[in-house]
């Protein structure tokens, strides 16, 4: 009798304790490794301001560039300037 029960035991842990604990952590791995709706928010924003900043960068090179042509040479490190103008920059 006492092995008829521990054999009931150890099958329906196998067969129903085991894939239930595997398909538990599995939706829980899928459900973590989604954005979330304010995820998503944020980079929209993050995206926005990153756009935004690029947009401005690029009009004080070209306010500098049309103050002074050579801004970019005059504002490098010597090693960095000779290293440019050799490349032919």
């Amino acid at each position: 009798m006492e092995d008829v029960f521990q054999a009931l035991v150890v099958c329906s842990i196998l067969f129903i304790g085991l894939p239930w604990v595997i398909f538990h952590y599995i939706t829980k791995w899928k459900t973590a490794a989604t954005l979330t709706g304010s995820d998503e928010k944020l980079l929209d924003e993050l995206h926005d301001a990153a756009r935004r900043l690029d947009d401005r960068l690029n009009t004080i090179e070209r306010i500098m560039t049309a103050e002074n042509p050579n801004w970019r040479q005059n504002a490098l490190p010597e090693s960095n300037r000779q290293r440019l103008l050799s490349d032919g920059e």
